[in-house]
């Protein structure tokens, strides 16, 4: 690993710090560098608020070392007024020299117009360091500036018979497939993303909350994929979680349903989404092509009987033990970014 590659990868540990509180924006981060020495980093604060650059810049203590010092951040600087002015701007004002960035933005109000801004003033830029690391990071943004979606999360857990759940359970409670410490996982998931989907019948029948309880962050939005709506009396609507249905109002039921729902995510400015269930909405995604990962929980309990869950046709990309459970990732390979 070279000096740059050192320092970028410092900067996407920054930018997880932020994942989960930036959106709309993509959760960036950043560093100054002089003489092999961090002098100050930063990223995104929540949308309204500074850009990672600024608060790595104003956290120097020191400021007669920043025009010395290599700023380094994961996505190219924005050049343009938005909730607040551009980050090229203040990196010119504040004689930084050299700027090395991990991807350009896709985002056509940037799109290199960053980096042309930088060099107009003299300022040495080297971009596509650590390029799909930085990719992955960034894969939310990425998904809603290229794709026009947001990024696509299948999740659920299944038994070792292949059921999520069994023929009769309680009705208004989740019967638990997965433990205790894979659904504490699944709230700090829910931390990460910005919203979460699902369907009519896994309301009425589990009456899930839906939070990340188990975990520190914010709840998610709740989109609830109903041809007729549900009641207003399950547990959903009595927390601080945006509920928006999308009944026939908001969907054409006889058309391609995958697309409609992508639509109104990327309207609603929607960059990452779980959807939760039940096998009937993850087969919708599944059967259209149009996801990005899938999370699988499985166990060693068999059920015999019951709601089987989808068939999985791909190659898990990694497996981890959690407990006595197995959780399974599954990439889309249909779907990269490369061209950035």
């Amino acid at each position: 690993m070279n000096i740059h590659e050192k320092y970028i990868s410092r900067c996407i540990e920054l930018g997880k710090l932020g994942i989960g509180n930036t959106y709309p924006n993509p959760s960036v981060g950043c560093c100054l560098v002089v003489d092999d020495k961090i002098i100050g980093e930063g990223y995104t604060s929540i949308a309204g608020g500074n850009h990672a650059e600024v608060n790595a810049i104003n956290s120097v203590e020191n400021k007669s070392l920043i025009k010395d010092s290599t700023i380094y951040v994961t996505l190219e600087p924005c050049c343009h007024y938005g909730k607040t002015p551009p980050c090229v701007d203040k990196i010119i004002a504040s004689g930084i020299k050299a700027v090395v960035i991990g991807i350009k933005d896709p985002n056509p109000l940037v799109c290199g117009k960053g980096i042309e801004k930088l060099k107009e003033n003299g300022v040495e830029v080297i971009s596509g360091v650590l390029k799909n690391e930085c990719i992955e990071h960034h894969k939310r943004f990425l998904s809603y500036i290229i794709n026009k979606r947001p990024y696509i999360i299948l999740k659920w857990a299944e038994s070792a018979d292949g059921f999520i759940a069994p023929k009769e359970k309680d009705i208004n409670e989740p019967y638990w497939i997965s433990n205790i410490k894979s659904r504490q996982l699944v709230h700090k998931w829910r931390s990460e993303e910005q919203a979460i989907l699902v369907g009519a019948k896994t309301i009425r029948e589990d009456d899930p909350r839906l939070t990340t309880r188990d975990w520190e962050g914010e709840n998610c939005d709740i989109y609830i994929l109903s041809k007729n709506g549900v009641q207003k009396d399950y547990k959903i609507f009595k927390q601080d979680s945006k509920v928006t249905m999308l009944d026939s109002q908001e969907i054409d039921y006889d058309k391609d349903i995958v697309k409609q729902i992508c639509d109104k995510l990327y309207s609603d400015k929607i960059l990452s989404i779980i959807v939760e269930g039940g096998t009937k909405t993850l087969l919708n995604f599944i059967d259209s092509g149009v996801w990005d990962e899938m999370r699988v929980f499985k166990t060693k309990e068999k059920l015999g009987d019951g709601i089987k869950g989808p068939e999985i046709k791909h190659k898990s990309s990694k497996k981890f033990d959690i407990g006595d459970n197995k959780l399974e990732y599954y990439l889309n390979k249909g779907v990269t970014f490369s061209n950035i």
